[in-house]
């Protein structure tokens, strides 16, 4: 590889890594731990990925892409995954039962404010949404869930009411730490994608400036939470339609997975600004 690709990559790597090694400090995670995280990740794409068509997979050719010892390869290949105690699991059910209850008519009849909704009863019930855009998911379980990461509350008379119409956890350190592997690989995914594929590029921007009031920040977290939202909701729907786990008629071939991620950002670039 070229020497220029590799002193770009270098820096890009290292970039990204900041953040993602102050999450592992501030977590307890040493380096010795992430090192062996890494090493295993080598290992798995090197033996999934970077095979020689019609040949098997060898441990010796993992070795030499990866430059670990074959020794090392046979060691990291027989340990067992890591856990993520169903995190990911849990944000693609709840994921799933919420955009149900802002999009589908039978829990969101108005298209504004989700209804509040009885455990148990007609159509419109909680149990019913869940069984509706969670499989065989226990319907308390997974209210019991939205109820601990704050995303649902119980009213009064006993009802469910949505408070956030995304399953981003208020509470709840291991449901985040699953958004971060899921949310952050599919846009590192993207970025790989159009580095090195020659046709159509993934959709791929972002909008920053780096000389704002302290001052302005409120007002745009509160626009982009606003537009992105309801940008997210109007795709979440044209998918759902299309989607063969809810409408097993669409037509088609293939199994693919596709979405739309979108951020808010902010750093403190220091002083400077006029008061």
């Amino acid at each position: 590889m070229e020497t220029r690709i590799v002193r770009a990559i270098s820096a890009a790597v290292t970039t990204l890594l900041r953040p993602l090694v102050r999450l592992l400090l501030r977590n307890g995670i040493p380096y010795r731990t992430f090192s062996d995280m890494a090493k295993r990740v080598y290992v798995d794409v090197a033996m999934e990925e970077f095979g020689i068509p019609g040949r098997k997979q060898s441990k010796s050719r993992v070795s030499i892409i990866t430059g670990l010892s074959r020794k090392e390869v046979l060691r990291l290949r027989r340990l067992s995954s890591p856990d993520d105690l169903g995190a990911v699991d849990m944000y693609n059910r709840a994921a799933r039962v919420i955009g149900g209850w802002v999009r589908d008519p039978r829990f969101n009849p108005e298209s504004v404010l989700p209804m509040e909704l009885p455990f148990d009863g007609d159509a419109a019930s909680f149990r019913e949404l869940v069984k509706s855009y969670s499989g065989d998911a226990p319907a308390r379980a997974v209210l019991d869930e939205l109820l601990r990461v704050g995303t649902v509350e119980r009213t009064p008379d006993g009802k469910i009411r949505l408070l956030e119409r995304s399953y981003i956890p208020k509470a709840g350190e291991i449901e985040k730490i699953g958004i971060l592997g899921v949310d952050t690989s599919d846009l590192i995914g993207t970025i790989d994608h159009n580095i090195h594929q020659s046709g159509d590029p993934f959709f791929q921007r972002k909008v920053c400036y780096d000389n704002l009031p302290s001052e302005a920040l409120p007002g745009f977290r509160n626009l982009a939470a606003n537009r992105a939202q309801g940008l997210l909701e109007h795709l979440d729907r044209w998918l759902s339609e299309r989607d063969r786990d809810f409408h097993p008629e669409v037509p088609g071939t293939g199994r693919m997975r596709a979405g739309v991620g979108i951020y808010y950002f902010q750093e403190d670039c220091g002083e400077g600004g006029k008061t």
